[in-house]
């Protein structure tokens, strides 16, 4: 767990606090390379890295993490990320953990802006296959684990089956929030008044009270104020950070519903066109780390400055800071919030929600872009089984699974 406290002003502790980002930076940076297949796929890929190997926070602790970014907007696995960075680091942790596993796939964005590809030939394209079909596997190894430890009575395994077949059936990104939401109103009904789960415990968080009150104060005044600066100035950059700060206020369930609102601001006005649009989308399917990155990508490729890589920088800033301002504000209260007994009561039926939120996703749309054949199907239980039963290392499970959609492109090539 974190080293014991030391004097602010000290060297060791400054020392210390360098080592602490470096080595989030390495950890995150290491996932932002391998973390393919989306949200849901990152909420895995944490799980497995900071529950299951590092043990930085124990399995409930994530779960009711991972339901407090998904009532908020924003991208959610980026949320829980820099929340587990803030947790191991503070801000400055917090920083570390978004640079390292954002800037991965805005690099590649930005060089496709440029008209670089990464994923030409077999072999690259079978790469990628391969990285999305680990990624089946370890959703499915969240599923799996979280199920057995969220889910242990028939009224939490019947919310978690009604609020996977909920989302399958009605697959709009409200449906998410709206799912919770019943999730948190059944565990209060069922569970109040009960002492059916131990408080998890609790998050020792490295942030004031009064710096995240300044942060959620922060959220609404740029969402007001970015609008009116960038009229009164006529400034592309301030009607440009306008436009993405909104998106990324504005979005609920992912990554892929900022593209719409990221379209209308961008093809009708003419700062892209809409084949640079639909090329730059195409690209960001095939990169691991979050989908929010796309920003990146039209920030450099729009016709007016600025663009190339201060457009991709201004860009990232502004889409990510929406839900990186309401996390951070959160942060602080969230562990007195969460053991008040009513909350505890509704956050039983809300990581239940969350599990079915996960199997919903491991189906539509991990499964059914990533799963085409038998030998797909062969290799993601392979991967399965090793992570699960035979406890090989991620990164060797990673690296096998690349190694096999490569094989399996150079078969279908052949064929």
């Amino acid at each position: 767990m974190d080293a014991p406290a030391h004097h602010p002003g000290s060297s060791a502790t400054a020392e210390r606090r360098q080592g602490a980002f470096l080595a989030i930076l390495l950890v995150f940076l290491r996932l932002g390379l391998t973390s393919f297949g989306g949200p849901v796929a990152h909420l895995g890929y944490f799980r497995d890295e900071f529950v299951t190997r590092r043990r930085w926070l124990d399995e409930k602790s994530y779960a009711d993490l991972v339901a407090l970014a998904q009532f908020l907007p924003g991208p959610t696995s980026s949320q829980v990320g820099f929340s587990l960075g803030v947790l191991r680091g503070g801000l400055p942790g917090g920083a570390a953990a978004w640079l390292g596993f954002t800037m991965p796939s805005a690099l590649v964005m930005l060089l496709a802006a440029y008209g670089v590809g990464w994923t030409a030939g077999d072999a690259g394209a079978g790469i990628v296959h391969g990285l999305k079909l680990v990624a089946a596997a370890v959703v499915a190894q969240a599923v799996w684990g979280m199920a057995g430890s969220l889910c242990p009575d028939r009224p939490r395994q019947t919310i978690a089956v009604l609020v996977t077949v909920a989302i399958l059936l009605l697959p709009f990104a409200l449906t998410q929030v709206g799912v919770i939401l019943a999730g948190a109103v059944a565990g209060l009904v069922i569970y109040r008044g009960t002492d059916v789960e131990r408080p998890a415990a609790a998050l020792p968080f490295p942030a004031r009270r009064a710096v995240a009150a300044a942060a959620l104060a922060l959220f609404p005044a740029l969402l007001i104020g970015l609008p009116l600066l960038a009229t009164a100035t006529g400034s592309h950059a301030a009607a440009m950070a306008e436009a993405f700060y909104r998106a990324g206020s504005l979005v609920f369930g992912g990554g892929h519903v900022v593209l719409p609102l990221l379209e209308r601001a961008y093809v009708p006005s003419g700062w892209v066109t809409a084949d640079q649009f639909i090329a730059g989308y195409g690209v960001a399917q095939a990169v691991p780390g979050p989908l929010f990155t796309f920003a990146a990508f039209l920030g450099a490729t729009q016709n007016l400055p600025p663009n190339g890589a201060a457009g991709a920088a201004l860009a990232l800033l502004a889409v990510f800071l929406p839900g990186i301002l309401l996390i951070y504000g959160m942060l602080p209260f969230w562990n007195a919030l969460r053991h008040q007994p009513r909350v505890r009561a509704a956050l039983q039926g809300v990581n239940a929600a969350v599990v079915g939120v996960l199997a919903a996703a491991l189906f539509d749309p991990i499964w059914i872009s990533t799963i085409r054949t038998s030998a797909d199907f062969a290799v993601t239980l392979l991967a399965f089984a090793a992570l699960v039963w035979w406890r090989v290392p991620a990164w060797l499970v990673v690296a096998m699974t690349a190694a096999a959609g490569v094989a399996i492109a150079a078969a279908s090539a052949g064929t």
